[in-house]
């Protein structure tokens, strides 16, 4: 199965997700420190980073453009609170290929994640 970094400010909201997908076989791997997830992919070998997009000290579209630099293939999907127009496009021309807004729908991450894995 795949491997799986979510970073989000709620630790609670990475949790949530580690739990969620580790029941479909997926190695998670939450982070609430931008440079700490940053790191873990410089170390690792990732499939795909779950990011929200208001963090801490950078948002997730600079964390996705710093991942994008060194693993160009990493795929990528975004979560927001807040989402807009001008925040999606700017997250899919950056190479994200999914969009998810919070709260969480079970079904919708699993569906988004298996379909982005697959692709």
């Amino acid at each position: 199965m795949a491997k799986i970094v979510v970073l989000d400010d709620v630790k609670d909201a990475a949790i949530l997700i580690k739990k969620i997908l580790e029941k479909k076989g997926h190695e998670v791997f939450p982070f609430t420190e931008e440079e700490e997830a940053i790191d873990f992919v410089k170390n690792n070998k990732v499939d795909l980073a779950i990011l929200d997009i208001k963090l801490k000290k950078m948002t997730g579209v600079e964390v996705l453009e710093e991942m994008k630099k060194i693993d160009p293939d990493i795929k990528a999907m975004m979560l927001t609170g807040y989402p807009t127009i001008d925040t999606a496009r700017q997250t899919l021309a950056l190479g994200a290929q999914e969009y998810c807004v919070k709260p969480i729908d079970k079904k919708e991450l699993e569906s988004k994640v298996d379909s982005l894995l697959n692709s």
